[in-house]
């Protein structure tokens, strides 16, 4: 047991993947043997359905990101999701398997294989929860920092350890590069090198880095020792870019292509756009009606909310909501609406918990003003005001804004215009790596979200 505590994240994440390919093969031989009735080529199927169960599997699993052990601060977060994977895997691999071998079904055997499959993952994460939540896995971290940014040392360690070491790394040693306790103490250097697990660098110009610790690096790099920038660590961490650190290097960060987007890409957004336009507009249809009705008594006044956004190139568009807040709620001037805003009526609560505020925004989705993936429009008046706190802000607007994105399904809810800066970081973040994957992922997330009323 002590031995596999030791066991480093990535050795975690495979020995987890391994547990969950034996309880997923054993009950795909259920399905092939015990719940499926009738003539079909045996072998032939058998091979069949074990490739697409396992294929399928994996790319759930990556999609709804299971095995993101690092960020996983609760024990419940892996446990849902693991129920959220079987269940979505067990129903995937039933109806795909019917329809490929056209044939009739066990209802025992169906039974165990829609129930007990989703409930054996969420088991073996339990069995497993005190390796891989309860007992560190915390990796040894030593982080190298020119002498002028040492004020910035305090947030920066702070942000790399995060809340209760969730991102799974622990920070041992702070150095300021260009001090002399550095370069002159090679023996100190070596000792280190055998104590650690990775090396996160911050220093304005590298090519001004001092031999010592170049030298250093590459050591560390011939002992397997991972190596970071701050900038490259927090995006491949946290999943967003540190604005407050880009400096001058932004654009070369972001690497912002003002070409064609990928077709793919493009193809992709219009058949999400359009099928989800389809089934939210069904959902539009039968709400209207329930929401007015129930606006007479318990909300009265307008049944939508039409507000001014600025959308793509900067231009504004008009967005629709259902109105959860009281008449007149901006007389005394523009306010960003806070968590527990006096001004939502009781009904407007009922509304934004289950997101059904959020409906008649498919209008501007036909438009074609917005996309369903996207960063979230924002207000002239706050863009303005973020214009001016940080340049970057309108680089948001080179695509068009969502109904969800990936500063929702990430960040909390905004309530004010540093949480809006935050969220630009997740913005720019997937504009930088907008894809197929990433607006699957998107998807999943706010499904989860609104199934279990997070605020967003």
């Amino acid at each position: 047991m002590n031995k596999l505590l030791t066991l480093s994240v990535v050795e975690r994440k495979l020995f987890l993947f391994t547990g969950d390919m034996v309880i997923v093969i054993f009950y795909l031989y259920l399905l092939v043997n015990r719940t499926l009735k009738g003539t079909f080529d045996s072998d032939k199927h058998s091979v069949t359905i074990f490739i697409i169960g396992i294929i399928l599997f994996s790319v759930i699993a990556y999609i709804i990101d299971i095995y993101n052990l690092e960020r996983a601060s609760k024990p419940i977060t892996i446990f849902s999701l693991s129920l959220i994977v079987g269940v979505l895997y067990s129903f995937s691999v039933f109806f795909i398997t019917i329809i490929l071998i056209n044939t009739t079904v066990s209802r025992p055997y169906l039974m165990v294989f829609l129930a007990l499959l989703p409930f054996s993952l969420t088991a073996w994460r339990l069995i497993c929860s005190n390796f891989f939540i309860s007992q560190p896995f915390l990796k040894k971290t030593i982080f190298l920092y020119e002498k002028n940014f040492e004020n910035d040392v305090i947030d920066n360690v702070s942000n790399i350890e995060g809340k209760n070491n969730s991102n799974g790394f622990n920070v041992k040693l702070s150095i300021a590069t260009n001090q002399e306790g550095f370069t002159k103490n090679p023996e100190r250097l070596k000792k280190i090198i055998d104590k650690i697990d990775t090396v996160i660098i911050r220093i304005k110009n590298y090519q001004e880095m001092p031999k010592e610790v170049e030298q250093f690096l590459t050591k560390s790099m011939y002992f397997g020792k991972e190596v970071f920038t701050y900038t490259s660590f927090y995006e491949s961490t946290y999943e967003a870019l540190p604005l407050n650190l880009l400096g001058n290097n932004f654009y070369e960060v972001l690497h912002l292509k003002n070409t064609r987007s990928h077709y793919i890409q493009k193809l992709f957004t219009k058949i999400v756009d359009f099928s989800l336009c389809f089934v939210v507009g069904i959902f539009f249809g039968l709400a209207v009606p329930f929401v007015c009705f129930f606006n007479f008594f318990f909300n009265k006044g307008p049944l939508f909310y039409i507000q001014k956004r600025i959308g793509k190139k900067g231009k504004e568009f008009k967005i629709y909501k259902f109105r959860s807040m009281v008449v007149d709620a901006e007389k005394l001037g523009a306010k960003m609406a806070t968590n527990n805003d006096a001004r939502i009526t009781p009904f407007g609560g009922v509304l934004r918990k289950f997101r059904i505020d959020e409906l008649p925004q498919i209008i501007s989705v036909i438009r074609g003003d917005m996309s369903f993936i996207g960063p979230r429009p924002e207000r002239k008046v706050f863009v303005d005001q973020l214009d001016k706190i940080n340049p970057f802000y309108s680089v948001r607007h080179v695509i068009k804004p969502g109904i969800t994105g990936w500063a929702q399904v990430k960040y909390k809810y905004g309530e004010n215009l540093e949480d809006s800066l935050r969220k630009l970081e997740y913005d720019l973040y997937y504009i930088k790596n907008r894809s197929i994957t990433l607006d699957l992922r998107i998807l999943f997330k706010t499904v989860t979200t609104i199934i279990f009323s997070r605020g967003v």
